[in-house]
């Protein structure tokens, strides 16, 4: 009686123990590995393991005969040394756990007595023979249940028959069921552990993206910087020579000692400074106005058709006199089919992509060097491409090459000047037509551009202003200013370019409601009027324009379209000259 008593104090002493040192720490390895080996002593086993299950198979509860419960021995304590090792051996191997048919039961807390392996297991000879073969005669099976799922088995063998006392089973499960506390308590640990090392990657990664937008936006505010400067280096230039020139006329034309004056040539070249230095102003203002367009996506193409070598032809003859003058041969190459020379484009913006690749290329050849301007027509693709001699581009600055307000960094660069606007435009223009832009440059033996462009649709819209242009040169003949009643922007701008061209003065009015009185006090002589405005029509307009009295009688041309129900018989019946379709 008195030595059940003090083996009953020693297992709650053992059960205190292994809960302080849960409680003390988190090293399982640590906790299950005392556990086992004071456990062993307590209860006078000749061998105690604990038997972990594969972490794939404990975190389900589908144990079936043909996963058996694999798994292996991780911790083993041993009476003596007599007493061979199973540390480390699988299921399939060993034979420690109980028939197959009863393994289901493992999935709940579940105690397993085995007194005789000899007579429970009688049926299963091969699993008697593999257990004496590890000197097995009894065993004392325990689940370690963690968070309602199988983690485990804790196992006691004894090498003779041996009846399990009650107080042995309760033991063992109540040592279990510690176990299972310390196993889900280092599972958690884990887990934080690994959130935590998640969380510092989310941190040090959401940091490095701050890092990285601050030095962007630092960046950016460099590079606005660097381009007002710029600019207002540019603006300044042409301002200042044009306002010096201008002031020594006025100077040279009222003297002190009255008018003077000035050399008819001399007048010419000052004039000529003037002009060079407004236009280049002008091409700054038209590159920022067309970049912004382009970005909002408010840039519109004007489709039409024309010869690919008419217009390169015309492109090398602006560009003639700036090579001479650099001391560059500039050189045009054609690779066109005559039946394939019209192409469908906007022959403006084309235009403005090879001024922009032509004027760089120039500009950054030193004198003696050479650029050779390549239009191939290849099937539905124009290519154009800018070779030249020139200073070439460095590998490290290729990918600045079609950034805005970003010039390349180099001595002749900065001689040259310029707000770094030119290529960001050109690919954006390319980009607008459905083509691309590539380049290859080597250091300090030339660049060469290419653009490929394909064909473009012409709409009917297209179409439209095409026809309409084709009819204009009826009125071109004509002086003085004309009235172009319109609403549709692309059409007016059209009809404005060409009649400005012409040497007409152009007023465009939007409104049909406030056209006729506009149109009475500008006398013009003539007016173009849209058959189909809001408001107050066409009809309206040229009917009160032939009723008002007035000494000016303007030619009326009436504008429509091929899908309205408006013919020229009657247009020319409201009061109209001519018809416009």
């Amino acid at each position: 009686m008195e030595e059940a008593l003090n083996q009953k104090l020693e297992q709650e002493r053992l059960l205190n123990q292994v809960t302080t040192q849960i409680r003390q720490s988190l090293e399982l390895p640590e906790i299950l590995s005392n556990a086992v080996e004071r456990v062993q002593k307590l209860i006078k086993v000749d061998r105690l393991l604990i038997y972990k299950l594969d972490s794939s198979l404990s975190l389900t509860n589908n144990i079936t005969t043909e996963n058996k419960l694999k798994g292996a021995v991780k911790y083993e304590a041993l009476a003596s040394e007599k007493i061979s090792s199973v540390l480390g051996l699988r299921e399939g191997k060993n034979g420690f756990l109980i028939p197959h048919n009863s393994m289901v039961k493992y999935n709940k807390i579940f105690v397993r007595a085995i007194a005789d392996i000899e007579v429970d297991y009688g049926e299963f000879p091969c699993l008697v023979e593999l257990m004496e073969q590890h000197q097995i005669k009894a065993k004392l099976v325990v689940s370690i249940i963690v968070n309602r799922q199988l983690w485990g088995l804790l196992i006691a063998h004894q090498c003779s028959i041996r009846e399990w006392q009650d107080n042995e089973k309760r033991f063992l499960k109540e040592i279990a069921e510690h176990l299972a506390i310390a196993i889900y308590q280092a599972q958690l640990y884990e887990e934080l552990q690994k959130q935590k090392q998640t969380l510092e990657k989310q941190v040090a990664g959401r940091t490095q993206d701050l890092y990285d937008a601050l030095q962007a936006a630092e960046s950016a505010n460099r590079t606005k910087s660097e381009f007002l400067a710029t600019m207002s280096h540019e603006l300044r230039t042409p301002l200042t020579c044009v306002i010096g020139i201008s002031s020594t006329l006025l100077r040279w034309s009222y003297g002190n000692r009255g008018p003077k004056t000035i050399p008819i040539q001399k007048q010419r070249d000052y004039l000529q400074i003037i002009h060079d230095n407004g236009g280049h102003l002008l091409e700054l203002i038209n590159d920022i106005l067309d970049l912004s367009q382009v970005e909002a996506g408010k840039a519109v193409l004007k489709i039409g058709d024309f010869s690919l070598s008419k217009f390169s032809y015309e492109i090398w003859q602006n560009f003639r006199e700036k090579a001479e003058k650099n001391e560059v041969i500039l050189t045009l190459e054609q690779a066109i089919n005559p039946q394939m020379d019209i192409f469908t484009a906007d022959q403006r913006r084309v235009k403005q992509i090879l001024f922009n690749l032509l004027s760089n290329a120039i500009k950054f050849t030193p004198s003696g060097g050479s650029v050779i301007l390549k239009v191939i027509r290849d099937k539905n693709t124009a290519i154009f491409q800018v070779e030249d001699t020139g200073i070439g581009i460095s590998e490290e600055q290729k990918p600045l090459l079609f950034k805005k307000f970003q010039q390349l960094n180099s001595p002749y660069n900065r001689q040259q000047g310029g707000t770094g606007l030119g290529l960001a435009l050109t690919k954006q223009l390319v980009e607008l037509h459905g083509g691309i832009i590539e380049v290859e440059s080597t250091l300090n033996v030339g660049s060469t551009f290419t653009v490929k462009l394909p064909t473009q649709t012409l709409t009917l819209k297209n179409k439209e202003l095409k026809q309409k242009e084709e009819c204009l040169p009826n009125i071109l003949s004509l002086q003085g200013s004309v009235v172009l009643i319109e609403q549709e922007e692309d059409i007016a701008t059209i009809i404005c370019d060409i009649l400005t061209a012409a040497g007409l003065k152009v007023v465009w009015i939007i409104e049909g409601s406030t056209a006729v009185e506009q149109t009475i006090l500008l006398q013009p002589v003539a007016v173009i009027v849209d058959m189909q405005l809001p408001g107050m029509d066409g009809v309206e307009i040229i009917q009160q324009l032939r009723t008002t009295n007035s000494s000016e009688n303007p030619k009326i041309l009436a504008l429509t379209t091929v899908d309205t129900q408006i013919d020229s018989e009657y247009c020319y019946t409201v009061g109209a000259d001519e018809c416009l379709t």
